[in-house]
């Protein structure tokens, strides 16, 4: 039986993970063990084949298991996995982190879209199995079928993120602050009518000092951030830079395909979404694309490009909780019949965290 030891499984994604687990029966099979790094010695969650939580800065415990899930953060990572590898250890690390995502003896899963990477790897015997990025996995699970085609000669992503992706603390932010700014037009006469006066009220609401933003550091309700992560060379952030250097280490391309755009912070809690517009390598009728997007996996949902059904299936609203990734506005560009838009919604704690880590477990699991 697979030994397998969680680290991290309070958090935001860990939770999200282990919900999955039980909803899919994966903890039958496995030897399940539960680490903590403040509260050893605690209560474990029911699945526990032990009494108490282990320390998950123990090296020596560590050590003693086949497979170490990490939810936990980058931080952790750094100080714990190269000690590991160093004292000999040769297990499954799977992460959640991004810390080890663009290392080269690591794979990045996500394998409804690239299962043949993640078997290669195996092959290899390569031990690092790394989450991607929220935003890439998302696009990739709705546009992978482009990219299996060898169809995109480049592509642009502008994408709508949600709070969550930045972390729990900035979800509990946003909440406090769209009470703020309710509360504050709700308390004013007139407001309730009055469209220009209940925008005066939410602006001057949103600029005053004392307005919660400290883990967001602006206000995001009622408002955008077009700007995540930290600066990279060329006018990028980061998180824009993993566009194309993620895309590429998840599908296994043998040519980059460029990759770029602009990524923004919206006021949702959950989901992520984007527009993008693809440079496609010839021009392939609209029918075809439709069917080669909605072949690429079972969770695609191709939704046709309608106002009523955009408002309905195309949203955040609509996607938050589901492992759905509706693709739609699927349309040709003005620029010429090699251009296509679209646009994308996938729940990023899903798809883009926890999915990827509980199927490769799966796999695992089956091979031992």
């Amino acid at each position: 039986m697979l030994k397998v030891g969680f680290i991290g499984w309070r958090g935001m994604v860990g939770s999200v993970l282990l919900q999955r687990m039980r909803e899919e029966s994966d903890f039958d099979g496995l030897e399940s063990h539960f680490f903590s790094t403040s509260n050893a010695g605690g209560a474990p969650p029911p699945e526990a084949h032990h009494k108490t939580l282990l320390d998950a800065h123990d090296i020596e415990t560590l050590k003693r298991f086949d497979v170490l899930v990490s939810c936990q953060g980058g931080d952790y990572t750094k100080r714990v996995f190269a000690p590991l590898r160093r004292d000999g250890w040769s297990g499954y690390w799977i992460d959640a982190a991004s810390t080890l995502r663009m290392e080269k003896d690591a794979v990045l899963l996500l394998d409804p879209v690239n299962r043949p990477v993640i078997e290669a790897g195996l092959r290899d015997g390569v031990k690092s199995y790394i989450g991607s990025n929220c935003t890439v996995s998302c696009m990739l699970m709705g546009l992978a079928g482009l990219f299996q085609h060898d169809m995109v000669e480049w592509m642009t992503t502008m994408t709508y993120q949600a709070a969550s992706g930045a972390g729990a603390a900035k979800m509990l932010e946003l909440v406090k602050q769209m009470g703020r700014l309710a509360g504050k037009a709700d308390a004013t006469p007139g407001a309730s009518t009055d469209a220009l006066l209940a925008e005066q009220l939410v602006t001057a609401e949103q600029r005053h000092p004392d307005f919660p933003v400290a883990e967001i550091g602006a206000p995001l309700a009622g408002s955008l951030l077009a700007w995540i992560d930290s600066e990279v060379p060329g006018g990028q952030t980061r998180e824009e830079w993993k566009g194309e250097a993620e895309t590429n280490k998840i599908m296994g391309t043998k040519r980059t395909i460029p990759v770029d755009g602009i990524c923004v912070r919206i006021g949702t809690m959950r989901c992520h979404s984007q527009g993008v517009c693809v440079k496609l390598r010839r021009d392939v009728p609209l029918d075809d694309i439709e069917g080669i997007l909605r072949a690429s996996n079972p969770w695609v949902r191709v939704i046709p490009n309608t106002k009523e059904a955009t408002l309905k299936c195309l949203t955040p609203a609509a996607v938050s909780g589901t492992l759905n990734v509706p693709v739609g506005r699927v349309h040709k560009l003005r620029m010429g019949p090699e251009y296509l838009g679209a646009f994308t919604v996938g729940d990023q704690l899903l798809w883009g965290a926890a999915e990827p880590l509980r199927r490769f477990l799966g796999m695992l699991r089956d091979r031992s």
